[in-house]
This record gives structure tokens, C-alpha cells and sequence, in this order.
């Protein structure tokens, strides 16, 4: 089973309207590894994901958190709330890419070289 890192690129925030400098934005990204073997024999395999999730702040909502008071877990709790089981889901993509590395389906080259 792979282990997940996620974490926040960078955010875009309005300055110019009336979101009170409100978070628009964030930028994702989610690196997976597994280690297969141990000692000399062991390889590890990688997949990434990025993206992006819009938001539309609302300065007078309760909860709402300040842009200088916002931590990286708080946005990626925007992130993963965005609908039921987005994080699992990009997980479990990640995963199957990495599967896929340690047992591939499909194979490329040609019979004659050496």
C-alpha cells in the first residue's frame, strides 16, 4: 500500500472585491510511493496528482478563517471536503497507477532488439 503526501502549492485570494481577501483558489498536489523488497533488492514506484479546487469565501460565514490565520490543514480539509470521498478516490487512482508499475499489463519494444 502506497503512502500519501499531500500538500498546498499556493493559493490565489481576491484583493480587489468584496471576499475580504478570501481564499479562491488552492493549488494541490498529492506525491504516492511504495517500496517493494527490502535491502539492494527494494524499488520503489512514485505517481502525482495536482490540481485545483475553486472556493467562493464568504467573510461573514461562521468558521470562516482569515487568510493570515489559515494553516495548510485547513485548506486541504477544503480540498478533501470538496464532495464525498475525493480524497479516497484520488488515492485509490494514485494507487492503481502504482499497481500498475509493480504489475504491468501491457509491455512495449519489438522481438528483434537486442
Amino acid at each position: 500500500m502506497a503512502t500519501f503526501n499531500w500538500t498546498i502549492s499556493t493559493l490565489e485570494r481576491d484583493l480587489l472585491g468584496d471576499l475580504a481577501g478570501g481564499v479562491i483558489v488552492a493549488h494541490w498536489r498529492v506525491n504516492a510511493e511504495q517500496t517493494q523488497g527490502s535491502g539492494d533488492d527494494a524499488i520503489t514506484f512514485h505517481a502525482t496528482s495536482y490540481g485545483t479546487e475553486g472556493f467562493t469565501p464568504d467573510p461573514s460565514a461562521e468558521g470562516y478563517i482569515a487568510y493570515d490565520d489559515l494553516t495548510e490543514s485547513d485548506v486541504l480539509g477544503w480540498v478533501w471536503g470538496q464532495s464525498e470521498n475525493w480524497q479516497a478516490n484520488v488515492e485509490d487512482s494514485l494507487q492503481a497507477q502504482i499497481d500498475g508499475q509493480i504489475t504491468p499489463s501491457t509491455a512495449t519494444g519489438t522481438p528483434w532488439a537486442a
